[in-house]
């Protein structure tokens, strides 16, 4: 019998439909990959129990012909969506206890769909972070590490790395500049991070309130596409929760691309760019170009601008964000001789080294004296960033470029712990995208010479992640990327 955790999706689905395989078989199988890969550090909890009371009921339906959306699909979940009655700590220590008494949006539509819960997955504390090395629980480790241990990218790392080594059917991941994106590419798998509002935020704890959005990590397009199909949707208890209907978004997989017009940005080209990106993108221009799609080069003028005014825009809302854990209410509690001791403490002691740099840049830059130098004039340049594109959608209708201007690097890697700065620059393709609100994937074109999985992104109009799976389908069938 053929490995089971092998089988996307789409290919499950079918085979519970028919009566080929149970759910129950099907979620053991995960549950097996699960204990195997334990040296990956992906889950920092696992619920097995969990998942297999979703599998029964699974099965039940299935028998009756009463079987959901998603009926028996194994998922992990990032540790930042809240499960009700499932620690959910964000990975970092000052929560890491907390059990919520209720569930997110994301995930009850899941649930609803009947999808089972493998466990929650390791991630960058608080989602602060590019390479997943902040966590309270220690490292990820991408499972296309060979000699020596590499990232899986962040700040979904944990989620990327259980679906690459098949850990998991799908994860659910968030995205503030590029955290759904950068691990999909790092670790061979697909991931979109959809419009602004496309999902609810309910329930997910806030990292930046305005750039945040949930979306799917999966095998591949399609399975990103039936999973977008249940994750998305209007949601009252969001006031940012769009009520645009939600599509269908399997329906246009497998559609001609021909005529397409597809924006290169000359930004996302600079002197000195890796020649091995460099080179996969052109493979992937080619094969769009192939295929009858029109090639149009655009210009994107205030990408320079973006990395500056994402580290302005993020920090200020994760400082007013987080400073709900004060020690008081729940979560970690360190007393002190006074009040201000206790916040004090208990803040020193709970968050780590990148959520307290990222705080204090937060809290200078919206202080007295600083606001208007830099954050009313980050939130001015963000509208030409977003301006950038809407002019620039007037010539395409969807823009491919590099997903990371890297490769996976290794744990530890002295360049980026040493000087941080460097590990910000690793989103210099994808924060432009969280900052304009829009749709963008990424997905696997090839390996390096290294061996090592590289991705590409395609970015859409808002509320156009239609054209967004379009062409990444076909991107995808061309590029017969090989999972491992």
């Amino acid at each position: 019998m053929t490995d089971l955790t092998d089988l996307t999706i789409a290919e499950a689905l079918s085979a519970m439909k028919s009566k080929k395989i149970s759910a129950e078989e099907l979620t053991k199988a995960y549950i097996k990959k699960t204990e195997e890969g334990r040296k990956y550090n992906a889950y920092v909890l696992e619920t097995p129990e969990v998942a297999l009371q979703a599998a029964k009921v699974a099965d039940e339906n299935y028998a009756k012909g009463t079987e959901r959306a998603l009926e028996g699909i194994p998922m992990g979940i990032k540790d930042l969506f809240c499960t009700k009655g499932i620690r959910t700590t964000a990975c970092s220590h000052i929560i890491d206890n907390f059990v919520p008494q209720y569930e997110s949006t994301v995930t009850q539509n899941l649930l609803n769909a009947g999808v089972g819960f493998l466990g929650k997955l390791n991630m960058d504390e608080f989602a602060m972070g590019g390479s997943n090395e902040t966590s309270y629980f220690g490292p990820v480790i991408n499972p296309w590490s060979k000699d020596v241990d590499l990232v899986p990218g962040g700040s979904s790392g944990g989620s990327a790395a259980a679906v690459a080594a098949k850990m998991c059917a799908a994860a659910t991941g968030t995205d503030t500049g590029g955290s759904i994106r950068q691990p999909a590419a790092f670790c061979g798998i697909t991931g979109i991070k959809p419009t602004y509002g496309r999902c609810s935020r309910y329930g997910i704890m806030a990292f930046a309130s305005s750039l945040d959005q949930a979306g799917p990590m999966a095998k591949d397009v399609k399975d990103c596409a039936l999973l977008l199909n249940v994750m998305a949707g209007h949601d009252e208890k969001d006031s940012t929760s769009s009520r645009k209907d939600v599509p269908d978004f399997t329906k246009v997989l497998g559609q001609d691309v021909k005529g397409l017009k597809i924006g290169i940005p000359q930004e996302y080209r600079p002197q000195g760019l890796n020649k091995e990106i460099e080179q996969a993108w052109d493979k992937a221009i080619a094969m769009l170009k192939e295929r009858g799609a029109e090639i149009v080069d655009i210009s994107l003028p205030h990408t320079k601008y973006a990395l500056p005014v994402y580290y302005i825009i993020a920090p200020a809302e994760a400082s007013s964000n987080l400073a709900r854990y004060d020690g008081v209410r729940f979560g970690e509690r360190v007393d002190g001789a006074h009040l201000d001791d206790l916040y004090i403490n208990t803040r020193t002691q709970g968050f780590g080294k990148e959520v307290k740099r990222r705080i204090m840049v937060g809290t200078y830059v919206l202080s007295a004296g600083y606001y208007d130098a830099y954050y009313v004039k980050a939130q001015k340049v963000r509208r030409l960033i977003q301006n950038d594109f809407k002019n620039a959608f007037e010539k395409c209708d969807v823009i491919l470029t590099p997903t990371s201007p890297t490769e996976a690097f290794p744990i530890g890697d002295k360049t980026m712990v040493e000087n941080p700065i460097n590990m910000y620059l690793n989103d210099v393709f994808t924060v432009s995208v969280n900052l304009a609100g829009l749709p963008a994937l990424s997905l696997p074109i090839g390996l390096s010479a290294k061996g090592l999985p590289l991705g590409m992104q395609l970015i859409g109009k808002a509320f156009d992640e239609e054209t967004v799976f379009k062409t990444a389908y076909a991107l995808e069938q061309d590029a017969a990327f090989k999972r491992i």
